[in-house]
Order: C-alpha cells, then sequence, then structure tokens
C-alpha cells in the first residue's frame, strides 16, 4: 500500500459528520493542510522518520500555507479561530505527527508565549519573523530530573547589570538544536521565581557561548522532529530579551493550558489516520479466501474503534467551544487531552493489530502513527497529571506531591 493509495476524505473516520459540519472558515484550514499532507508530506515523511532527519525541505510549503502563529492576531499572524487551529493540528497529524510538533512548537508554544508574556516590543521584534518562518522557535522547560514536575526547575538566571547569566539543562526541546529563537525558563536568584529569557542566535547563525544543544538519538517515536538536550553554562542574555510579564511558574502554566488542547486534537489526526488505514486495508486484505472486511472479529474491532474517535471528536469540539466562550471549566483541556491520548493510543495499538506484521512496516504508516502516540502520551503532560488536574477542579483538593 502506498501513500497514495490512502484515502485521505474524512469518512469513514468522520462517522457522524462532527468534523465534516464546522463551520466554512475552519474546513478551509483542513483542506488546504490536507493538500499539503497529500503532496508534500507524505511522499518524503517515512524516509525521514526512518533516518531521524528533520524535513526542512517542507519549510517553505509551510510557510507558503500562512498558518504559524495561528490564533495571534496581528504580528502577520493568521488570527484563525482556537477551532481552525485545532483542526489544523488535526489535519497535520493525519499526516505526521513530527510535522505537527514542529508547528505546535512554533506557533502554540514559542509564539504563543512571546504573546502572551511579552510587551509590545518584544512581540515586534520576534513575531513577524516566527509567522514566517524565517526565525524557528523552541521552547526550553524540560529537565533531564523534571518533567512532571517541571516547577521544581533547576535552571537559574542571575542578574548582572544589563543581563542575566543562565546556567543548567533543559531536555526534549522539540527545534531546539536548531532554533533561532529559543525561551529557556529559569529560576531567578534574585526573587526565586521562573522567568522566561529568549536565547537568539547571532547574525551569523551561531548561539551565544556556553550553550550547547545536541540532537537527542534512539527515539522511537517522532523521529522526524529534533529534540535537543541543552547545555547552559554562563550564557548572557540581555534583560531586554527576559519576557517582560512572566513573573512566575503560573505564567508557564497559562502558557501551556492554552496549547493543551490542540495536544488533543493531534491525537484525534492519529487515530482517524490509523483507523482509516485499517478500514481500507480490511477491504483489500485477503485472508481464507476473502476480504477480513467481512470477519464478524474484525467488524467488531472497527466498530469499537470508531466509537471511540467519536467520542474524541465530540469532546475535542465542546471543550474548544467552551473554551472560546470563556465558559471553560479550569480542568477542560486536561480532561481533552487525557482522555484524546488513552483513546487515539488505543486505536492505533488496534490498528496496528488488524494489519498483522504488516502494520510494523512504515509503507503502510501506522507503525509511524502508533509510536508518535506514544509521544502524545506523555508531552503537555501525561495521563497522570492531566488526571490530578481534573481532580483537583472536581474535588477542591490538590493531590501533587
Amino acid at each position: 500500500m502506498t501513500p497514495h493509495s490512502i484515502e485521505r476524505d474524512l469518512r469513514p473516520s468522520d462517522y457522524l459528520l462532527v468534523i465534516s459540519d464546522v463551520p466554512a472558515p475552519a474546513r478551509a484550514v483542513i483542506d488546504k493542510a490536507r493538500t499539503l499532507v497529500q503532496a508534500e508530506v507524505l511522499p518524503i515523511i517515512n524516509e525521514k522518520w526512518e533516518k531521524a532527519e528533520f524535513p526542512f525541505e517542507l519549510i517553505p510549503k509551510l510557510r507558503e500555507l500562512g498558518v504559524a502563529g495561528t490564533t495571534i492576531q496581528g504580528f502577520g499572524c493568521p488570527g484563525m479561530s482556537r477551532l481552525a487551529a485545532g483542526l489544523l493540528a488535526m489535519e497535520i497529524a493525519r499526516g505526521d505527527g513530527s510535522v505537527n510538533t514542529f508547528l505546535a512548537v512554533q506557533s502554540g508554544l514559542v509564539m504563543g508565549a512571546i504573546n502572551m508574556l511579552g510587551d509590545d516590543e518584544q512581540r515586534q521584534r520576534w513575531l513577524p519573523g516566527m509567522a514566517s518562518l524565517d526565525l524557528i522557535g523552541a521552547f526550553g522547560l524540560t529537565e533531564p530530573d523534571h518533567g512532571s514536575d517541571s516547577v521544581a526547575l533547576k535552571t537559574t538566571a542571575r542578574r548582572e547589570g544589563d543581563s542575566y547569566i543562565l546556567n543548567g539543562q533543559k531536555k526534549w526541546i522539540g527545534n531546539g538544536s536548531f532554533a533561532d529563537v529559543t525561551i529557556i525558563w529559569a529560576r531567578d536568584t534574585g526573587d526565586d521565581q521562573v522567568k522566561g529569557f529568549i536565547v537568539e542566535k547571532n547574525e551569523r547563525g551561531e548561539y551565544p557561548r556556553g550553550y550547547e544543544a545536541t540532537v537527542i538519538e534512539g527515539k522511537v517515536g517522532k523521529r522526524a522532529v529534533l529534540q535537543a538536550a541543552i547545555q547552559i553554562r554562563d550564557v548572557a542574555v540581555p534583560v531586554s530579551n527576559r519576557l517582560v510579564n512572566s513573573s512566575s511558574f503560573k505564567d508557564v502554566t497559562r502558557v501551556l493550558s492554552q496549547t493543551r488542547v490542540n495536544a488533543a486534537w493531534e491525537a484525534l489526526g492519529h487515530a482517524m489516520a490509523a483507523y482509516d488505514i485499517a478500514v481500507e486495508y480490511a477491504k483489500t486484505r485477503i485472508q481464507f479466501g476473502k476480504p477480513i472486511a467481512s470477519f464478524q472479529l474484525v467488524q467488531h474491532q472497527l466498530a469499537n474503534m470508531l466509537s471511540e474517535i467519536a467520542a474524541i471528536q465530540l469532546l475535542c469540539l465542546r471543550v474548544t467551544e467552551l473554551i472560546d466562550a470563556g465558559r471553560a471549566p479550569r480542568g477542560a483541556a486536561s480532561l481533552a487531552k487525557m482522555h484524546a491520548a488513552q483513546k487515539a493510543r488505543w486505536v492505533c495499538s488496534q490498528a496496528r493489530d488488524l494489519l498483522g506484521g504488516n502494520g510494523l512496516l512504515l509503507e503502510n504508516h501506522i507503525a509511524r502513527h502508533l509510536t508518535d502516540m506514544e509521544v502524545v502520551h506523555t508531552y503537555e503532560g501525561t495521563d497522570s497529571i492531566q488526571a490530578l488536574i481534573v481532580g483537583r477542579d472536581i474535588t477542591g483538593v490538590s493531590a501533587f506531591a
């Protein structure tokens, strides 16, 4: 089965027409993204994924798509609705999770943080170049010893005159090995509060002295997005590069709460892709003299996969509507991410099972979506962390250690 033989219409995975019935502007984003996926992503992504290479040749194509910055208004950003941004994540992920992660880091985490926590000068300084993808961003929060408990990060920032001196380590930083603009979250030794500091390459494309980013190798998922381990030793950052409105870890949380629902939309994209491939395969795979789609066990499997996808679609749509209306419960995005990650992971595993040994071949795409879902299941907060966020909102009691 070649990439071009896979039907990429919304059916059969949009069985209840949840996605098909979204407003026309949002649907237009799906159509643009699907065109890019079919023409540019699918023909090259398996080779890039297998070699653990980032598809830099896609950046000009993504620039033409004009989606960097998603919901941000002005500064060359598209100013799309939250629904359109979620559907964009879904549709790009239906093609490939690594490409979606690249865009999610750029638009949601980095540009979102600058837009939310920077001042007008900082927004004007960085956002236009990032919207055009002339500047690539990275978001340096996670550390080798602090993932789920990132509030306890150890990277420090010490004020010296007109600079802050940064020291510490970061890990799993998407785009971190080649980004032009990297937000490093560090604890200000002056008041012990976590703040954001932007580390930039110079005009020669070099990182500051003492800043070393190394690509993490040996991953089994999201292999086509480059994630870095970063060493920071006495790196001087101008005071003007501190995000003015970042004053505590609560500000990091504000950024993450805005991007978390898009992780749920991404999970939906992986599940829809895996399901569509499984349905097509079941109709054409002959065993015991007939297509396996005629077997009762296979139909039972497909029906249960579809029910979970429909539930994810409805949950993503409703939570996004509530966020847009300012009516979302505090744990709504966490509920969406927790449910979507759990169920999409299961759907992808069922699709792999249905394809048997062929599900392990990259040419059939399932293996890539399955292992990428292992990453989605972990980032933006594991299921356990999301459950504790929801649980705190339900009970009014924090169960975090």
